[in-house]
């Protein structure tokens, strides 16, 4: 494959997490109403998802380091479009519920497959600058998402705004089939006998470097899922903006992630992956501490919260190609099951903080506040710090494995 069908492939697979997410979040709202659901109930449509997302990679790792990427890549996206067009049709938000964790599980087969195709292809420093490459398509699709899914939930109602995903779904799906060739060789591929994967488990959890660019992913993954599951209940119902004007909120939102990947790529080859993380944790500190002193002071205004918040995602720009390509750069034999891992525990987390925030946001006008955002966005700008300016000075150089590893599983 050319360089620019890895880049696109790479952007579909990435980018169907914020499709699955930014495009129905500005419908969340109404779809909360519609149903006569609760505010908890609503952010299991998101939560459900991310937990089924994270579990399924535990099964999807293993299974496309055995079989390949490609057929688990088809099977997983015709999945993703099966279980949106379900959740189009769904009569209660008990099914919607359910369908979502199908989507979910689902699209963890192209998440997972994206990051452990990277390493197939590429050396650890380069997979860095080829996963950011892929995460400004991601940042691409998430422009998209928001304003796309304030107009349809405008003109046709929420149920057009899920709909959206099946056809997204469908032409990624056509995609893959078409023009989509294996990354992993028979040769390199693992079996799936318990003792071999309890060892090939144990090698990656005892690695430094992985726990050091898994936990820089997750905690600033954290950080932008509290932002979702927070902001369409704080701009729309506690400051009053409209579905389109909140699209066009998280529009530019993306727009200042695509530039963050961008100066991730500018930024590696000059000063390395250590340091630019270093640099990219002063404005993710900065921003997340400014965002929380505004909301502790009172000053609750659309302004106060997102300028800030640039700053911060900015840096997440940075944060998420190192640490999703750091957390599978020392495992080329097993990047299914590292990134698998990897993907995991950032699920996990996300629906940790999905169940925090469920507690404490109200699904109407009535008591709406924007603190759990604030104060959310403020805790994990301070963990994030501590990670890059320590365990990742500490184990983070990002290395090729040497080349006796490297033979002894290639021709």
């Amino acid at each position: 494959m050319s360089t620019g069908v890895v880049v696109l492939v790479l952007s579909l697979l990435l980018g169907a997490q914020p499709i699955a997410t930014d495009l129905y979040l500005p419908a969340l709202p109404a779809l909360t109403q519609g149903f006569g659901a609760s505010m908890h109930q609503a952010q299991l449509t998101l939560t459900a998802l991310l937990l089924a997302f994270g579990l399924s990679q535990l099964v999807w790792g293993p299974l496309s380091d055995r079989f390949g990427r490609r057929p688990i890549l088809l099977w997983g996206m015709g999945a993703f479009a099966l279980a949106s067009v379900g959740s189009v049709f769904s009569a209660s938000m008990e099914q919607l519920v359910l369908w979502r964790a199908v989507q979910g599980a689902a699209m963890g087969a192209g998440v997972m497959c994206a990051r452990a195709i990277v390493r197939d292809l590429y050396a650890p420093t380069e997979g860095a600058r080829m996963m950011s490459k892929g995460l400004s398509g991601l940042g691409v699709l998430a422009c998209i998402s928001a304003p796309l899914g304030g107009l349809l939930s405008d003109w046709l109602g929420w149920r057009a705004a899920l709909g959206a995903l099946a056809v997204f779904g469908a032409a990624t799906l056509a995609l893959l089939a078409w023009r989509f060739e294996e990354t992993l060789p028979v040769e390199r591929r693992q079996p799936l006998h318990l003792g071999e994967m309890a060892v090939t488990w144990s090698r990656i959890l005892r690695h430094p470097t992985f726990w050091t660019f898994a936990l820089l992913a997750t905690a600033s993954y954290g950080g932008l899922f509290t932002f979702l599951a927070t902001s369409s209940f704080v701009f729309i119902n506690a400051l009053g903006l409209s579905k389109t004007h909140y699209g066009l909120l998280m529009f530019s939102m993306s727009f200042v992630y695509i530039l963050g990947t961008i100066v991730c790529r500018r930024l590696i080859p000059r000063l390395g992956v250590r340091r630019t993380v270093a640099v990219a944790a002063g404005f993710t500190l900065t921003g997340g501490t400014l965002v929380g002193v505004f909301g502790w002071l009172g000053w609750h205004h659309t302004w106060a919260i997102m300028l800030p918040y640039y700053l911060f995602i900015l840096a997440h720009g940075v944060h998420q190609p190192c640490g999703q390509s750091g957390a599978v750069s020392p495992f080329p034999q097993s990047a299914g099951t590292a990134s698998a891992l990897s993907g995991f525990l950032m699920m996990v987390v996300a629906f940790t903080m999905g169940q925090w925030l469920g507690a404490r946001m109200p699904a109407g006008t009535e008591g709406a506040t924007v603190l759990p955002l604030t104060n959310g966005l403020w805790f994990w700008s301070v963990v994030i710090a501590a990670i890059a300016w320590t365990l990742v000075q500490r184990y983070g150089e990002l290395r090729q494995p040497p080349q006796r590893a490297q033979t002894s599983a290639t021709p």
